[in-house]
């Protein structure tokens, strides 16, 4: 069995090496995908609605994963401004 698993292994942490190397050189060109992170916060709002018992499928999951999209949504849109200011 361990062996059957070597394979993928290795091939998983050559893309987690591949990805910290690209990511490193993201972030050094303070390039910031803005589809990426909402879509986090999107997550975070549906695990947070989980977590506190709500159904997956239920308007109240959306409307969790909606409001911390748009906290976010707006907390980026007045810090970004003074980013750049040094």
């Amino acid at each position: 069995m361990l062996q059957f698993m070597l394979a993928p292994f290795v091939a998983c942490m050559v893309l987690v090496g591949i990805h910290s190397y690209l990511g490193l050189h993201v972030i050094a060109r303070e390039v910031i995908f803005v589809d990426l992170s909402l879509a986090q916060m999107a997550a975070l709002g549906s695990v947070v609605a989980l977590l506190a018992g709500v159904a997956p499928d239920s308007s109240t999951a959306f409307i969790s994963s909606l409001l911390f999209t748009g906290v976010h949504g707006r907390r980026r849109r007045r810090v970004r401004p003074y980013a750049h200011r040094r």
